[in-house]
């Protein structure tokens, strides 16, 4: 089987008002992502999706768009769909980064083999190690007051075990969000913050350690990108668990910090590792060095959230268990682009067994959002 296309869409969807997302990194209201779809000589086509933010990996939907279109796709036309560790070197040697691109062009490879066997994409990983039924914690905005209490109690009402609260805003703004979460939901509730690395160690410290009565679970990336050191000081400074996320976006990364015993938890998923096969590559390394993984986000859609669905089914070491990830993206949005979304009520998420990642793609849906430059 050989590749013949690639072919990029960029998109424009945006997020429903309730779940606009505010954090450390800014607001986030509409997602603006290339899907792609590569096709082959056999007539069995795969999509894939980037869910690219400037300001989080560096990429745009242009960049993106950009790069599969004039670098990747010239030197992928021709090589073999299977050949996953072949495509990812090729696009590592012909660009550093671009993590969200590169794993758009990977998660279709998988669907192609997938449907050409027959196969959800989990068995191609190695088989399913729980249930396809996954739970889900849900990620709260640094929101206002009145807001933050509202939300709390719908998302309890809703079902949800864990609330996540971004923090790494101001300071005693982030606090008083976070008493009122604890507040609203009780004391039988597991609330993780995530900084975004938007505090300094200094600050990361003293916020945990002002919360140390709200029983914070999981402080995620409380740090700078890049200061393993300080990650670790934290993570010996505070009571609550730490997981890095922003900090690791490869294998070399993860290694940083297992060897500086930066963190009990890392945060993984295809789009920011560069596909599923290099999260794989994270995943077990963690395993091997007793640190555990789970699934994070970046507000994806259904062709994504599908990837992300797949990693958790196959590898014993996504501990969604005890740390329950994020594979919510697919309803912040106002249209969902497949014809068979991805099933979601209240914290669970539950994958298909369809062959390939599980979702087809509407093309019509895909077409009424297309951008132009």
């Amino acid at each position: 089987m050989k590749i013949t296309a690639i072919k990029t869409f960029p998109v424009r969807i945006p997020l429903k008002p309730e779940f606009r997302m505010v954090s450390a990194l800014g607001k986030h209201e509409v997602s603006l992502y290339p899907i792609i779809r590569i096709e082959t000589d056999s007539d069995i086509d795969g999509v894939g999706e980037a869910t690219v933010i400037p300001r989080w990996s560096g990429e745009t939907v242009w960049s993106a768009q950009s790069i599969i279109d004039e670098v990747f796709a010239p030197l992928l036309i021709g090589k073999d769909p299977y050949d996953i560790e072949g495509i990812d070197l090729v696009m590592d040697q012909a660009a550093q980064g671009n993590w969200f691109a590169k794993s758009a062009i990977e998660m279709a490879c998988w669907d192609i083999q997938g449907k050409d066997q027959g196969k959800p994409v989990y068995r191609l990983l190695g088989g399913p190690v729980r249930s396809p039924k996954i739970r889900c914690r849900f990620s709260m905005g640094a929101y206002d007051p009145e807001r933050a209490r509202r939300r709390a109690k719908e998302l309890i009402d809703l079902g949800f075990t864990t609330i996540k609260v971004k923090v790494g805003t101001v300071l005693k703004e982030d606090i008083e969000r976070v008493r009122i979460v604890r507040e609203t939901i009780g004391p039988d509730y597991d609330i993780v913050i995530d900084a975004n690395c938007g505090f300094d160690v200094a600050t990361a410290i003293e916020a945990a350690n002002a919360l140390k009565d709200c029983n914070v679970t999981l402080f995620e990336q409380p740090t700078p990108r890049d200061d393993y050191h300080g990650l670790a000081e934290v993570r010996n400074s505070i009571a609550a668990e730490v997981m890095a996320d922003d900090i690791c976006f490869d294998a070399s990364h993860a290694m940083q910090c297992i060897r500086h015993q930066a963190c009990d938890v890392i945060s993984v998923y295809p789009g920011k590792n560069g596909g599923l096969r290099k999260s794989m590559e994270i995943v077990k390394l963690a395993a091997e060095h007793g640190v555990a993984c789970s699934i994070g986000s970046n507000l994806e859609l259904d062709i994504a959230s599908a990837a992300m669905c797949h990693l958790v089914l196959a590898h014993e070491n996504m501990n969604v268990e005890k740390y329950p990830g994020d594979i919510m993206g697919p309803i912040y949005h106002s249209a969902r682009i497949v014809k068979q979304p991805l099933e979601i009520e209240g914290p669970f998420i539950t994958l298909s067994d369809r062959p390939g990642l599980g979702v087809d793609v509407d093309w019509g849906i895909v077409e009424a959002h297309l951008m132009s430059r």
